[in-house]
């Protein structure tokens, strides 16, 4: 198998764990109350209906990250690039799921003012567990 293949599939199982740092991360915050006390109605239940979808899209958002750490002289900074794609699956979330399939409107707003930040923080979770297991699913290489 090519390196890139691997590091394809380092990226991809990299992006999972994140996902599943970022669900229990949204998860426990709502468990907790943190999200209800700054006015934001997200505090889903911890099922597998509802995490194992989230878990794929993390991996397939981890085949985009492989883009930014894919290439040979590309693998350095690894959660600050993790950070940085962190920003399109907030951005997808904010302007094209929230409006198009919830009745939650532009930026998930009808969730309360303060979800546009929640996102950010809970896919800025997904960044940085990303970057980190990536290099550590790595290794040496």
């Amino acid at each position: 198998m090519s390196r890139n293949s691997v590091m394809m599939a380092v990226c991809f199982c990299a992006g999972m764990i994140g996902a599943l740092a970022n669900s229990l991360a949204l998860w426990l915050a709502g468990d907790l109350g943190i999200t209800a006390l700054a006015g934001v109605a997200l505090a889903p239940d911890l099922t597998p209906a509802w995490l194992y979808p989230r878990l794929v899209w993390g991996g397939l958002w981890g085949l985009l990250y492989f883009l930014t750490v894919g290439g040979r002289n590309a693998r350095c900074h690894w959660v600050r690039k993790g950070l940085w794609i962190s920003l399109l699956p907030t951005l997808v979330q904010l302007l094209l799921v929230f409006p198009r399939q919830t009745p939650y409107g532009l930026l998930g707003l009808g969730l309360g003012a303060l979800t546009p930040l929640f996102v950010f923080l809970f896919n800025c979770v997904w960044g940085f567990f990303t970057g980190l297991f990536a290099r550590l699913l790595w290794g040496r290489g």
